[in-house]
């Protein structure tokens, strides 16, 4: 006879595993090779029974003080029998795994099957623009959901009739059936799972009790989000199944990009060409916001790449009345089609120079000199 595997490797989890650990990496490993959803399938169906019996142990902290003491031996002592396990009824039988793993009926069948159900949630991107973002803005749209049909008000049965509980399942929406030790549980075919079965079905719907409703939603979309950011209308997407309670309308806002500006959280970054004359000199310049324009004094001897911080200036942050602020960067141009009489001027005006108004140069050239002597 084989040995069997130690309870940690089984469930593939450490010796010093929590509870929540071993309870997470059973029911993972549990669905996979659930017998039913491996029919026929003789190595799932061991590896199903090797799973229960280490969940079996793990799972109970007595049984796990015992097992880590005294391996499998310490087991068969104080009245732990460990052949209980081959047909599951050491921890509650198959129903119980059964409704633990995929929510089933088990023995309360009857009423999970008519108990009610919160509706799907829906997702739609939405585009705005980069003011919109930035200031807020009332956005409306088109959207498509499913709702409960009016004619028969979600139940699937013509107007004046009623569904009948169905006689294979009696209305459990499961059908049970066993081999040897194991019980397989299978949705029911004739009710689909419901429970119920409708024999004169509503025109409107053709008896699913839903229909597909074109719908117009404005959402307020709040100043200072971002792109990628979700919006949420509760209570706006799909309608719930038997009373439940309507899923939620998720808007996941798709932001378009600017001309001039880029964003980094709440501040604005803006690169703008300057002149060489107004880097050497400085210059009052109008830079250039979102709504309107500052004036900003760049100081002479600005070099090409200078970042300067313009406080308050920057995009309203999320539920907050502050702002970021605007980091602007400057590029400067060096012109174009000069002149000869330009051209000269330039001339003239570098041989007045003494070589130290060029820091970086001088620095540079200093390196350079070091390097070589």
């Amino acid at each position: 006879m084989a040995t069997k595997r130690d309870y940690y490797e089984v469930l593939g989890v450490d010796r010093n595993a929590s509870q929540d650990d071993i309870k997470t990496a059973y029911r993972k490993l549990a669905k996979e090779c659930h017998p039913d959803l491996n029919p026929n399938d003789k190595t799932a169906e061991e590896r199903f029974k090797e799973l229960n019996e280490a969940n079996a142990v793990l799972s109970d902290p007595e049984k796990r003080e015992k097992y880590d003491r005294f391996g499998k031996d310490g087991l068969n002592t104080g009245g732990f029998d460990m052949d209980g396990f081959g047909g599951f009824g050491g921890f509650g039988g198959f129903g119980s795994i059964f409704d633990e793993l995929f929510g089933g009926a088990g023995a309360g069948g009857s009423r999970r099957a008519s108990r009610p159900m919160a509706g799907n949630s829906l997702r739609f991107s939405l585009k705005v623009s980069f003011e919109e973002a930035a200031f807020g803005a009332k956005k409306s749209f088109d959207f498509t959901r499913e709702e409960n049909c009016a004619t028969c008000t979600g139940t699937g049965a013509e107007p004046g009739t009623k569904s009948e509980t169905c006689h294979v399942c009696n209305g459990t929406g499961q059908v049970r059936s066993s081999g040897g030790f194991m019980v397989t549980v299978r949705t029911c075919t004739n009710c689909g799972g419901t429970g119920q079965v409708i024999k004169h079905r509503c025109k409107d719907c053709s008896g699913t009790g839903r229909v597909q409703k074109k719908r117009t939603a404005t959402v307020n979309i709040p100043a200072g989000i971002d792109n990628g950011q979700v919006v949420v209308m509760q209570g706006q997407g799909e309608s719930g199944f038997r009373g439940g309670p309507p899923g939620d309308l998720q808007i996941v806002v798709n932001v378009m990009p600017h001309k001039l500006f880029k964003r980094n959280g709440a501040d604005l970054l803006l690169n703008m060409p300057i002149s060489f004359t107004q880097a050497a000199l400085g210059a009052n310049i109008d830079v250039p916001l979102l709504k309107g324009s500052i004036k900003y004094n760049i100081p002479e001897g600005t070099q090409s790449g200078a970042k300067f911080r313009i406080k308050g200036e920057g995009i309203q942050r999320l539920n907050s009345k502050t702002k970021g602020d605007l980091i602007l960067t400057v590029t400067v141009e060096t012109p174009k089609r000069l002149s000869e009489k330009q051209k000269e001027l330039l001339r003239e005006f570098e041989k007045s120079l003494s070589g130290k108004e060029y820091q970086q140069s001088e620095s540079f050239l200093d390196k350079v000199k070091s390097i070589f002597s």
